[in-house]
């Protein structure tokens, strides 16, 4: 018997003999026969009353029963379907960093993301030639898709890093390659970056990287300053003419380079950039052999605080074997061309140039660099010494020609107008981008970043003149300033305003004036993840 029987008969029980009592005082007091036997008529229609509802528990608990064994039966073979298991964990974790698609592995050991960056150029100059004699004589204003990139960046094993990036845009129009009207500089092969790099040994506190391949060299601090990062469209012509000997971008190498939170320094010996043509049989286009250099940095953040830091290096850049020409085999004359554009790429025409040097046997480029922030306010600046030995080592003349001297550098300064400040890159030994405190949004919550910039830069390539073993490449002078919108993260625009005076002679004996003036605005739309 269940215990809501029990409870149900001693009810019953108890009711009964609430009911019985009276009837025994009535009886004592002379009650008859007749309500005795009434009261056990109705004892025994109780006791069918509580064997009724003992039958019909005993159903209920037979009936519950077999519906919890049902139930138990069925999530059984629900089980048993595995589309309504708990999906397993893949053991791969997707996420966008800065808007960049990353696929990592869940220990973050094996990693591989897509990075892209477009940076379209639109401008125009007011250029103004100082005499017939100048070259050249205009300059076209347009546009310019200056870098559109994509490529992939990863990880595997923890400390192997790799790059492939391909480069579509260009700097030179197209004008790359040996075709008629081609330009100096102007590359045949847009891989940008196609590298290996082991960061598995930590000596001395820091980190370490053995890197080979076609890589971005971080010599100098504007070029180890990422091109989405710096403070104006270009940067300034002695750093690009420097990076141009035996650094800068597309450049093949094998080095290494050491960091920690302080202290930066790196070392690599360089080849050719990437497209260059080294067949010794090849006639049209000419082919031109493997130069090789070295080159090497070391700079750091010495002073630094919440809301200050004060960074200085040193770099050295030596041309051991410069490219000569190959015709059916035969070496030709080793030469070097020190030029660059405008510190703008609108039009891709240098105003000052060198000229292919004729016979150089070696060139070295020693530079000193600074930079700092305080809150908002940014400040950079770095000095170049130009040294290219000629004839020595060549057995051509000009031999015993007297060594060529250059210089040139650029200060700036840039103050973001939202408070943002620019973070310190220690892998780099450089200064990152703004990230704005407030993104840009159409209801109203933030504008991005503003940041107003101001550079003077100058450089001369003038040297020997009034002698017949003199250059005389002209001195450039260009006073640029800007205004940097960061929409957010991702997105900038810039406005830049440059005003140039080019001080050139026709040549190292004539002193006739083949200079020029201009002045020029600009705006890039840049995207980069």
């Amino acid at each position: 018997m269940t215990r809501k029987s029990l409870m149900t008969t001693a009810a019953a029980v108890g009711l009964i003999g609430t009911m019985a009592t009276p009837h025994a005082y009535a009886q004592a007091a002379g009650s008859n026969d007749a309500e005795i036997a009434a009261l056990k008529q109705q004892l025994r229609l109780m006791e069918q009353k509580i064997e009724k509802l003992q039958k019909q528990s005993t159903v209920n608990a037979q009936a519950a029963a077999r519906a919890n064994e049902k139930a138990d039966t069925v999530a059984n073979a629900n089980a048993a379907i595995p589309v309504k298991a708990a999906a397993p964990a893949s053991g791969v974790i997707v996420s966008m960093p800065n808007n960049r698609p990353t696929i990592c592995t869940a220990d973050n050991a094996n990693c591989v993301a897509i990075t892209s960056r477009v940076h379209w150029d639109v401008g125009g100059y007011d250029y103004r030639p100082n005499t017939a004699a100048t070259s050249p004589q205009r300059l076209d204003s347009g546009e310019n898709v200056r870098r559109a990139r994509i490529g992939i960046i990863g990880k595997f094993f923890s400390d192997w890093n790799y790059a492939l990036i391909y480069d579509f845009g260009g700097s030179s129009d197209g004008f790359g390659g040996a075709a008629p009207g081609s330009l100096p500089g102007g590359g045949v092969s847009g891989i940008e970056n196609a590298y290996l790099s082991y960061t598995g040994i930590k000596p001395f506190g820091g980190k370490l990287a053995i890197e080979g391949g076609i890589m971005d060299i971080p010599y100098t601090l504007d070029e180890a300053t990422s091109s989405n990062d710096i403070l104006f469209m270009e940067r300034a012509s002695s750093g690009i003419i420097a990076q141009n000997i035996a650094a800068g971008d597309f450049r093949s190498t094998i080095g290494t380079r050491w960091w920690n939170d302080v202290f930066w320094a790196g070392a690599y010996v360089t080849g050719d950039t990437t497209g260059q043509i080294h067949s010794a049989s090849s006639t049209a286009p000419v082919a031109m052999n493997e130069q090789y250099g070295v080159v090497a940095r070391a700079a750091g953040q010495i002073v630094s605080g919440k809301d200050y830091s004060f960074h200085l290096g040193g770099d050295f850049e030596d041309l051991i074997q410069p490219s000569h020409t190959i015709v059916n085999g035969i070496n030709g004359a080793q030469t070097l061309t020190l030029n660059d554009r405008p510190e703008l790429r609108i039009d891709p025409t240098s105003l000052i140039s060198t000229g292919a040097i004729a016979n150089v046997s070696s060139a070295q480029v020693y530079s000193v660099e600074a930079a700092g922030t305080y809150g908002p306010l940014y400040v950079q600046g770095e000095y170049f010494w130009f040294n290219v030995q000629r004839g020595a080592n060549t057995g051509l003349p000009p031999v015993g020609a007297p060594d060529l001297k250059f210089q040139g550098g650029y200060g700036q300064v840039g103050y973001a107008l939202t408070g943002e400040t620019r973070p310190y890159n220690a892998a780099s030994a450089s200064y990152g981008g703004i990230k704005p405190a407030r993104p840009f949004s159409l209801d109203g919550s933030g504008w991005g970043a503003w940041e107003i910039a101001a550079r003077y830069s100058t450089m001369d390539l003038n040297n020997l003149i009034g002698t017949t073993t003199g250059i005389a490449g002209g001195r450039q002078n260009v006073v640029t300033v800007g205004l940097n919108w960061y929409a957010n993260s991702n997105v900038r625009l810039m406005f830049d305003y440059l005003h140039g005076d080019i001080s050139k002679q026709v040549s190292a004996t004539n002193f006739g004036d083949a200079g020029s003036k201009f002045d020029a605005f600009a705006m890039r739309t840049q995207v980069a993840f």
